[in-house]
């Protein structure tokens, strides 16, 4: 997938990667109660994700299924992020992770942990 999706369009993903195929009528329900959307709204972003390819939509019963996987999508996000604020260096979003005193040892030790295992890769 190579358009950009909106935080939006992300929510609707988020629901359907967690519960798996939905009626429009379900993701409306559901985005009313989480975030209080209207069905209107709710519509209108099923139909943008549908246009980018993200979600796909079979009849009857107007039911969505994610085109896309999660991975793909925090892949593809994470990558915009880095060229965006970082310009393109990957070094510069951990320093600046590292560096904010917010990162746990824990999650430390676990990069520690996913750089050793791809060097030895």
């Amino acid at each position: 997938m190579t358009e950009k999706l909106f935080s939006s369009e992300i929510k609707v993903l988020e629901l359907l990667w967690e519960n798996g195929e939905m009626s429009a009528k379900e993701l409306a329900a559901a985005l009313s109660e989480k975030i209080g959307w209207g069905k209107t709204t709710t519509y209108t972003v099923i139909k943008k994700c549908v246009e980018k390819g993200a979600v796909l939509r079979t009849e009857p019963g107007f039911v969505c299924k994610a085109a896309v996987s999660k991975n793909e999508v925090q892949e593809t996000e994470a990558f915009e992020l880095v060229d965006r604020l970082f310009g393109g260096s990957p070094d510069l979003l951990v320093s600046a992770l590292i560096g904010s005193g917010k990162i746990s040892p824990e999650q430390l030790k676990n990069l520690r942990e996913m750089v050793r295992n791809m060097e030895e890769e």
